[in-house]
């Protein structure tokens, strides 16, 4: 899959994309990346790229010019992308859109800064505006990665282990159960004894059930639009409590206790 970024502060990319899986799979080709700054279209020396709102008020607006500019020259190509503006204005990210995303061949991620774009370009040049959540960051380039990483999770060859993401939360519509590594005491506080016992079985039931309990506690809205197996409808009536899930078989008891 290829992502072309359009962003005035293209090093803010730098690290992200040097570090850990998403270097690994740009190494092995899963990943392309290309990132396009709209200062490279400006006809002034300092390379302005942002200019005062008309109407007045306060920040800067992106200029139409290079910011058209730089979308039509990194769309060129045989296979056209999806072009997405990382807007506050924008629809909700959830891990179906994401799902959606993941099936495009190539996706543009425009980067929006101070007041944002001009309206214009996002009426001639944009495919479709995505926001990350209902709050406000400097600028585009962090949501723009957070799309990226969750898209690019769900391309063939970038997890060491596929099965790794089956599992996580929002995957199933459910949030993920605990997670729990050695020791089997810390602080006091023992492991669930059931993951101690080698019974996949009793294992998997049990981590279906947290994943119940903790998505009943702590997201409780999920639950109308997941897609519940009956086990699962049935277990779920039976659950009153998160903390009562939790600390059944001795998960978050002291030990002794």
């Amino acid at each position: 899959m290829r992502f072309d970024i359009i962003t005035i502060f293209p090093d803010l990319f730098t690290s992200f994309l040097s570090e850990s899986l998403m270097a690994k799979a740009i190494e092995k080709k899963v990943l392309e990346v290309k990132l396009h700054t709209p200062r490279d279209y400006t006809s002034d020396r300092h390379h302005t790229a942002d200019d005062r709102p008309y109407g007045g008020g306060p920040g800067m607006v992106l200029k139409p010019e290079p910011m058209a500019a730089a979308i039509e020259a990194a769309g060129r190509g045989r296979i056209k992308p999806w072009r997405v503006y990382m807007s506050p204005s924008g629809t909700r990210l959830t891990q179906d859109k994401v799902f959606e995303l993941a099936g495009k061949k190539r996706l543009m991620l425009i980067c929006g800064r101070y007041e944002g774009l001009d309206q214009r370009v996002i009426d001639l040049l944009v495919d479709e505006e995505i926001s990350i959540g209902d709050y406000v960051v400097n600028g585009g380039e962090v949501p723009a990665m957070a799309v990226m990483e969750a898209v690019a999770r769900l391309q063939p060859g970038f997890m060491g282990k596929p099965e790794s993401a089956d599992e996580e939360s929002h995957q199933s519509g459910l949030l993920e159960y605990p997670h729990y590594t050695r020791p089997p005491v810390f602080r006091d506080l023992e492991v669930p004894k059931i993951l101690l016992s080698g019974n996949h079985k009793e294992v998997a039931e049990w981590r279906r059930r947290a994943a119940l309990a903790r998505t009943l506690a702590q997201r409780p809205e999920m639950l109308a639009r997941a897609e519940l197996p009956p086990e699962a409808v049935k277990a779920l009536s039976n659950i009153h409590t998160y903390e009562h899930q939790v600390n059944e078989r001795g998960a978050g008891k002291k030990a002794g206790s």
